[in-house]
């Protein structure tokens, strides 16, 4: 009995000593309560209570359960028995209880209470779907080992399965589950349950028939019915499915089509679903249209903040207008739109948290319907506190600092709408999962309390790549640390692996290849000083570059191009016209030199260029919420970059360089000599030196750079967003006579990462063709691959469907189809805007914080580059770090 005893208490677990604790505190509290006789119930005195049957417990916890105790009186049959027989039966662990007298001595009776408990699972099989759905209904309906197989589990098991598969579409479900008994001499009250589902077709709709409509056609009520729809094979893209849920709803989207023309007493008298064999249903509706109404009189009742005339134009309903009563609930609330310019945003963003309005129609006249807005506008709210909760490794003040919601600040809907838009923009958390919470909201004071709820994602990114291009092997190694801290860099205990936290990004990057070496460090701080959201950001880039002949494949070391470069720049965000815009500036510095450096890029092999440059842009960037994946809004940009005019104060003629003795071809003795090395004739006209003449032209670089872009995302349905985007740039010079550099120039064309020069270039996207091919060809030169100068003059169009697969902080993936036009020029006197080379494809972006954004596209070049006469066809492009 004693090893009975110890092996039912093992069995017993803290859980239930604190279930039991619980319960016996009850069971005191009430033992007081008068025990009533039932029927010809007899008072007793309890002797011993005995448990008999499977149980797992042990005795005295299961007669502590009951709350009956040896000694007490009690009535039997009475209310105490009942009540003892209804605690354990409220307990759930237990599928049979008999409360038995097994003896009566005198006026003491004793008990044996028989208890069959409920079996626990040992293992769940699934048979009848994939292995990948099982898991998810094992986990969904929480069948993991141990759990008490109860009839409710069992009951809640076969609808939650048989309501999934409805949904869709699988009407004829069947679920069977069984539960066996386990053969084990330890333990004999354990179960396998085996789960049998046949889901059998997915029921189709054959045919919807509609009467009674007469304003409205049937092609346009079905077309109504987003979700349900009848069999057609030429609508391949969606199929039929019956789902009741949906056809509810699409019930609803039919009626509201009614309100929204004025037919405000439009319903469905009737609506039939008939079962024409096992996999096919027909819908029948019966539709009572009413008559067509009109707004009358709208009247605002209770309003004290705003006018009648300031809400009439938010409202946009006038008198005589059609009746539409979807519109009419939208401008007073809607709810789709956290941000829409409806009545209710406009005072919430006001502080009137507590508002209520109502609209009431107070006269039905004929055709017309007059209306009161009934406001009850309810005490300004003020946030109490406000909390951000999730984050361990992002400290408080780079979070707090973007908040729009401070402690005391009145209540505002469109200030929690965007901090959630600018948390998810910091890209330290996950955007899907930014989730406020209201708590302890009180009317009567008019104060609540704010809760965010946040998510880390990793901020920092490796790139480590190495792949063979351009005749040789090139390897990559970049370090990205997104949420840095330059203030824990002397904190041996913040290294994890480096000081995190701050919101500030250092970077480096290191690429190397037989014939070039580049090397990158930056750093940027979005609140320098702390108090203003001024972002400061260095960097320096030092490049080695070495001439490659590509007839023998090696890179000649005494033949090289050196560059070195720093930037410094500093970016605010502005009040007026909205704190959307962006002011940047930037002055950076590269020096070029170059080392028996002959190519046709550059005319002079030994020498050097300064490049010394401000750049002034103005940034619009009002895209929500995610920034891996937007869903709405737009961004524009528009930058401007020039370098002093050092013409205008350097007294050089340059338009007559050739003429002086000191740019002309002179031998070793200083004679001026021709090309051929003969000493010039009387007369002879001189021959002017023009690597000495471009020497001193570009001494230090003189032009300016004029670019614009702008993209627009656009919800479509659901998560299925179109962008479009443009782009212009236009790089100029001062002094005709000077000319544009060879640097700074555009290349368009390919994955817009085919470049490893720092010699000021710009690499622009244009899928479908090869890196940097849609370049002007020189006149007379037939093959764009001789042209390498690039242009002065591009644009760009592109048009992109994106629909993502998912947007999880392990991983956001998404697809995407494009159709893209682009063009470059050598100046104005070519631009044709409406000559573009085409293309269009599919690809794919998968982001991952530890690696960045990774992507490949498949184009098709719809029209030859230039110098070719065949269109270009099909081009791969992987992307790395970059989106379109």
């Amino acid at each position: 009995m004693e090893k009975q005893v110890s092996n039912l208490v093992s069995a017993f677990t803290t859980k239930h000593i604190l279930a039991l604790l619980a319960f016996c505190l009850f069971s005191s509290l009430t033992s007081t309560a008068q025990d009533l006789p039932l029927a010809d119930g007899k008072e007793y005195i309890i002797g011993e209570i005995n448990v008999t049957g499977t149980v797992s417990y042990n005795e005295q916890t299961v007669i502590a359960y009951t709350g009956l105790r040896p000694g007490e009186r009690i009535y039997i049959p009475g209310d105490r028995i009942s009540k003892a027989l209804k605690k354990l039966w409220d307990l759930g662990l237990f599928s049979d209880i008999n409360i038995y007298v097994t003896s009566i001595e005198g006026e003491t009776a004793n008990l044996e209470l028989e208890i069959q408990e409920v079996p626990s699972l040992a293992d769940v099989k699934i048979q009848g779907v994939k292995k990948k759905k099982q898991q998810e209904l094992i986990k969904e309906n929480k069948l993991s080992p141990g759990a008490k197989v109860t009839e409710n589990l069992l009951t809640t098991t076969k609808n939650y399965i048989e309501n999934t598969y409805r949904e869709d579409g699988y009407l004829n479900t069947k679920v069977n589950l069984n539960a066996i008994p386990v053969e084990d001499t330890l333990n004999t009250n354990l179960v396998n349950l085996v789960v049998n589902i046949d889901r059998g077709e997915r029921v189709k709709i054959e045919d919807i028939d509609i009467q009674g409509n007469e304003a409205l056609s049937n092609r346009r009520l079905k077309r109504t019915m987003k979700k349900t729809k009848e069999q057609n094979f030429l609508r391949f893209w969606k199929r039929s499915k019956f789902i009741p849920e949906e056809y509810e709803n699409d019930k609803q989207n039919l009626v509201n089509v009614y309100k929204e023309r004025g037919f405000r007493d439009a319903r469905i008298v009737s609506d039939t679903l008939i079962n024409v064999d096992e996999d096919n249903v027909a819908l029948r509706l019966n539709i009572e249209e009413g008559e067509r109404y009109y707004f009358g009189n709208i009247d605002f009742i209770g309003n004290s903040v705003y006018t009648d005339q300031q809400l009439q134009r938010v409202l946009g309903i006038n008198k005589g207008d059609v009746y539409n009563g979807v519109l009419l609930e939208k401008q007073i609330a809607d709810v789709s739109k956290p941000d829409a310019p409806d009545l209710t945003n406009l005072y919430q963003n006001n502080g009137y948290l507590f508002l209520n309005i109502n609209p009431v129609e107070v006269k039905v006249y004929n055709d017309t319907i007059d209306f009161e807005i009934r406001i009850r506008e309810g005490k300004v709210a003020y946030f109490d506190q406000v909390k951000v909760i999730g984050n361990d490794k992002t400290k408080d003040h780079v979070i707090y600092r973007e908040m729009r919601t401070k402690p005391g600040n009145k209540y505002s809907k469109q200030d929690v709408v965007r901090t959630i838009r600018e948390l998810g923009q910091l890209g330290f958390f996950d955007a899907e999962n930014l989730t406020p919470e209201f708590k302890n909201v009180d009317p009567n004071s008019g104060t609540l309390d704010l809760e965010y709820s946040v998510v880390e994602s990793g901020a920092s990114q490796i790139e480590l790549q190495g792949g063979y291009g351009g005749g040789g092997f090139v390897g990559t190694l970049g370090l990205s640390f997104n949420n840095f801290s330059l203030a824990g860099i002397f904190d041996k205990d913040a290294y994890r692996p480096l000081p995190m936290g701050d919101g500030q990004t250092l970077s480096l990057r290191a690429q190397a290849s037989t014939y070039y070496q580049t090397y990158s460090l930056s750093f940027s701080e979005p609140w320098w000083g702390g108090r203003k959201p001024v972002r400061l950001s260095t960097s320096f880039q030092h490049t080695e570059q070495y001439f490659y002949d590509y007839r023998n494949r090696r890179a000649d070391r005494d033949r090289k191009f050196s560059i070195t470069g720093v930037t410094f720049g500093l970016a605010k965000r502005l009040r007026v016209p909205d704190d959307y815009f962006v002011l940047s500036h930037a002055l950076s510095f590269q020096h070029y030199n170059l080392s028996n450096y002959n190519t046709g890029l550059f005319t002079f092999g030994d020498g050097y260029s300064n490049n010394l440059s401000y750049t002034i842009g103005l940034t619009r960037d009002n895209t929500f919420s995610n920034p891996i994946f937007p869903m709405g809004g737009s961004k524009f940009e528009i930058l401007a970059k020039f370098t002093p005019p050092f013409s205008l104060f350097n007294d050089v003629d340059y338009g007559n360089l050739g003429e002086q003795e000191e740019f002309q071809l002179q031998n070793e003795n200083g004679v001026l000599i021709n090309r051929q090395g003969r000493p010039l004739r009387p007369g002879e006209d001189p021959v002017a030196d023009q690597s000495k003449i471009d020497q001193e032209k570009y001494k230090w670089l003189e032009f300016y750079k004029i670019k614009f872009n702008g993209t627009w995302y656009t919800n479509l349905y659901k998560k299925l967003v179109m962008r479009t985007h443009a782009e212009y740039g236009f790089l100029g010079a001062y002094n005709n006579e000077r000319g544009i550099p060879p640097f700074e120039r555009f290349y368009l064309g390919g994955d817009g990462m085919g470049t490893y020069s720092l010699d000021g270039r710009e690499a622009i996207a244009m899928r479908g063709y090869p890196n940097q091919s849609l370049v002007p060809v020189d006149r007379g030169i037939m093959s764009s691959a001789t042209s390498n100068d690039g242009a002065t003059i591009y644009n760009k169009y592109s048009l992109e469907l994106r629909y993502p697969i998912t947007l999880k902080p392990t991983a956001s993936i998404f697809a995407l189809t494009f159709v893209e036009a682009g063009a470059s020029y050598d100046g104005f006197q070519d631009f044709n805007p409406f000559q573009l080379n085409r293309s269009a494809g599919a690809g794919l972006r998968i982001f991952m914080p530890a690696f960045g954004l990774l992507g490949i596209d498949f184009g098709y070049g719809f029209d030859p580059v230039p110098g070719e006469t065949e269109r270009n066809g099909w081009e791969t492009h992987f992307i790395i770090g970059q989106q379109f």
